[in-house]
């Protein structure tokens, strides 16, 4: 049975109660230290690149990384659950400041989403590789994303600043081939190309 009863003055349990906090929040410190540095890591050398240059990366103990991520699919999820989630709020975020107008905010979001893009291209050969650890991901990607996406785009075309009627999915693809390297291309080249593509969303757009 839990007692009901309230810590006393002096007993320690504030003092505990801030330590655990502390903990927490340090605990939560390394696990983003270590999913940034896996990001870096894998878009620079693949999915198989040492354990060992992570936790270098990220300043902490080999043993950390396997505390939080006892198999590598366990990190390879983390950074794509990591990158899909800050996305999202991005797209939240734009969607509730009003700091832009909602043609800008489409437009702004759209460019963070390539940044998603090439994130996303370090952990290509895992999340394409069949393995089940991953199976869950497309639609953590599809619940989390869309519907952030989709405000924006309702809002931009609300407000006569693209055309109505698109579907996020099929621009979220659109972006995501543009982006795919090339070997005759310089870097900016999927940049230039999605803002045509942002371009081509305002035609046809209908003044409110």
């Amino acid at each position: 049975m839990v007692s009901g009863k309230q810590a006393e003055p002096g007993d320690g349990s504030a003092t505990r109660g801030r330590t655990n906090r502390r903990v927490r929040a340090d605990a939560l410190r390394n696990i983003d230290a270590l999913l940034e540095a896996a990001k870096a890591v894998f878009l620079a050398s693949g999915v198989d690149a040492p354990v060992r240059a992570i936790a270098e990366k990220a300043g902490v103990g080999i043993g950390t990384i396997y505390r939080h991520f006892p198999q590598r699919s366990d990190l390879i999820v983390g950074v794509f659950r990591r990158e899909v989630d800050a996305c999202a709020v991005a797209a939240e975020a734009l969607a509730a400041e009003h700091v832009h107008e909602p043609g800008e905010a489409l437009a702004r979001w759209i460019r963070r989403y390539v940044d998603f893009i090439s994130a996303k291209r370090g952990l290509a050969v895992a999340l394409h590789s069949g393995d089940p650890a991953y199976s869950a991901l497309p639609a953590y990607f599809q619940e989390r994303l869309l519907p952030a996406f989709q405000s924006l785009l309702d809002a931009a075309a609300a407000a006569g600043k693209v055309r109505g009627g698109i579907e996020p999915y099929d621009v979220l693809r659109a972006i995501a081939s543009l982006c795919t390297p090339g070997h005759d291309v310089g870097p900016d080249h999927a940049r230039r190309m999605v803002e045509l593509l942002i371009d081509g969303l305002r035609f046809g757009a209908i003044s409110p």
